[in-house]
């Protein structure tokens, strides 16, 4: 298995990457959490796309936002990993891309995520720490999270 990682603004993403990257969240977010939400908010086309493949196709993807869009700090959401790639180890490969892509796009600075709360430990495990409580998103239990 050979896996690549790029990271990419809106605009430099191909028509294929980007609808390879919608279909991917549909299927995760809508189709497999049976959860209808509106995915198309307005954040993609100010931050940068993490698109991972594993042998050339596309497994799974995160979104990387500057301070001031989702949050004071810098953050990371639309974290998905295709079903077909789960159990491969791909879940810390995806994030430790993504916060090192962070501070490669933004400098280094505090992350906050949304996680949903039983992917708590694992985020743990990467140095973010639980914020708050947990809130209900679109029926889902989740926890703000930040890595300072």
């Amino acid at each position: 298995m050979t896996f690549s990682h790029s990271i990419k603004s809106f605009d430099e993403l191909t028509n294929h990457e980007m609808y390879a990257m919608l279909r991917l969240r549909s299927e995760v977010f809508v189709v497999e959490q049976n959860c209808p939400y509106q995915d198309l908010d307005n954040k993609d086309q100010k931050g940068f796309h993490l698109l991972y493949c594993v042998d050339n196709e596309l497994a799974g993807v995160t979104r990387l936002l500057p301070k001031g869009i989702s949050y004071q700090e810098i953050s990371i959401g639309r974290v998905v990993i295709a079903q077909t790639h789960r159990g491969l180890g791909l879940g810390v490969k995806l994030m430790e891309a993504s916060i090192t892509g962070c501070e490669e796009k933004f400098g280094k600075g505090a992350i906050r995520i949304s996680a949903q709360y039983h992917l708590s430990k694992f985020y743990q495990s990467l140095g973010f720490a639980e914020q708050g409580e947990v809130y209900d998103e679109d029926g889902i239990p989740h926890i703000s999270m930040l890595r300072a």
